[in-house]
């Protein structure tokens, strides 16, 4: 009997000793895309299916589905963040939108005028962190926002210089918003500074609120997160054969001959239009240096890097040299009559009814049009090439720069 009293008591006493645990798997590491159109990689092709709010992967629904379908995020298999080379990550999940803005991060995109439906950026983000260790996050956030639009820019620039061209200053120019006007684009035509600030503290709070998600969700509480700023899909000065056609150039009242090449070569805009341009991208550069900047101070214990992509497309842009749009890296505007799915290639020969029928088409399904003055999937590869080296780099800022030889080089 007291054998089995001992034997009892050593068997509890063995029992009540913490055995070590079971090793856990590590999760595969991942790499993830926030943000807007030039990270999803709209005008590259290749696009992929998207998960909308209710879990339904959405494929190409059609020209004329409406343009709140999750598909038109334009999530490209050609975007920066799957062709750049990143040692050491296993997975990368794309979850940027075409057309994407600060709001997106935190809330679905049916909850905004013109938005897609889809589930915040932040909640996809939240769901890739259960099966991965997040160990570099790429953002590209500030070209949409409550103030402005990228699109919207592109639009009104492009509009009044095909306006100008095809109709007199005392003609009817009847878009489905109403008249354009037909002189060239102003710096505050595009974005105020006072909308730049509003812009920047817009962008800083939904940025505020990523890098406190990821803080909370990341498995091992390490990551880059690189902030990507933009470049301009069009040069300083065009190439001095689009400058006249006809014995025209864009400084008079109608030239259709001259509009006509320019719109074929992708860069129907005035001459006069293009500094104000620059401004506007040096300004969206600005924007997001002064949100990871910002950001940093608040967060001083993550790893944030600026990555200046402003002349990654030097040399290579639209009508900066004869022969484009076929050796530029950014996609040419290209419209369609109807949703019909043939881009009009040309404008040569059309009248103004025609032009105003082409036009309205990207109005009433912005779908149709959304591609244009983007980067090319070439010109995603070379913004891979400048996220390679910011996911590596020692510094807190790079500057990705394309050379006259066509080497990509940063600094």
């Amino acid at each position: 009997m007291l054998r089995r009293i001992l034997l009892a008591a050593a068997l509890a006493a063995t029992s009540a000793v913490a055995l070590p645990a079971p090793a856990h798997a590590a999760l595969p590491t991942a790499a993830v895309a926030l943000g807007d159109s030039f990270i999803s990689g709209e005008g590259a092709g290749s696009y992929q299916p998207v998960t909308d709010v209710n879990g339904v992967a959405q494929a190409f629904p059609g020209w004329s589905a409406p343009n709140s379908n999750a598909f038109f995020c334009h999530r490209s298999a050609n975007a920066s963040l799957l062709q750049a080379s990143l040692a050491g990550i296993q997975d990368r999940y794309n979850l940027a939108c075409s057309g994407g803005r600060p709001a997106d991060f935190t809330a679905p995109g049916t909850t905004r005028a013109k938005g897609r439906t889809v589930a915040a950026q932040l909640d996809q983000l939240r769901a890739v962190a259960q099966t991965h260790n997040i160990d570099l996050v790429l953002v590209g956030l500030g070209s949409n926002n409550s103030s402005f639009t990228f699109g919207d820019v592109a639009e009104k620039c492009a509009n009044r210089f095909i306006a100008d061209a095809w109709t007199g200053w005392w003609e009817f120019w009847a878009y489905l918003n109403g008249p354009v006007e037909q002189s060239p684009c102003t710096a505050d035509d595009l974005a105020t500074a006072a909308q730049f600030a509003a812009a920047t503290t817009e962008t800083v709070n939904a940025v505020r609120q990523l890098l406190t998600t990821l803080n909370q969700v990341d498995a091992d509480h390490k990551h880059r997160v690189v902030f990507q700023d933009y470049t301009n899909p069009l040069p300083f000065d065009l190439d001095p054969s689009y400058w006249e056609a006809d014995g025209r150039q864009d400084d008079r009242d109608k030239f259709r001959e001259l509009g006509a090449v320019r719109y074929a070569a992708g860069c129907p805009i005035h001459r006069a239009s293009l500094s104000a341009g620059h401004l506007f991208s040096q300004g969206l550069g600005n924007l997001v240096q002064n949100v990871r900047n910002t950001l940093a101070a608040e967060f001083p214990n993550d790893d944030l890097v600026f990555l200046d992509v402003q002349h990654a497309f030097d040399g290579a842009r639209l009508c900066e040299h004869p022969g484009s749009p076929d050796n530029a890296l950014a996609t040419p505007i290209r419209l369609q009559d109807g949703p019909s799915g043939t881009f009009v290639t040309s404008l040569s020969g059309k009248d103004k009814i025609a032009i105003q029928r082409i036009a309205n088409t990207c109005v009433s399904y912005f779908q149709t049009c959304q591609e244009s003055w983007h980067p090319t999937a070439a010109g995603q590869a070379v913004l891979g090439q400048c996220l390679s080296a910011a996911a590596t780099t020692p510094a807190r800022a790079l500057t990705c720069s394309r050379q006259p030889d066509g080497r990509i080089t940063t600094a």
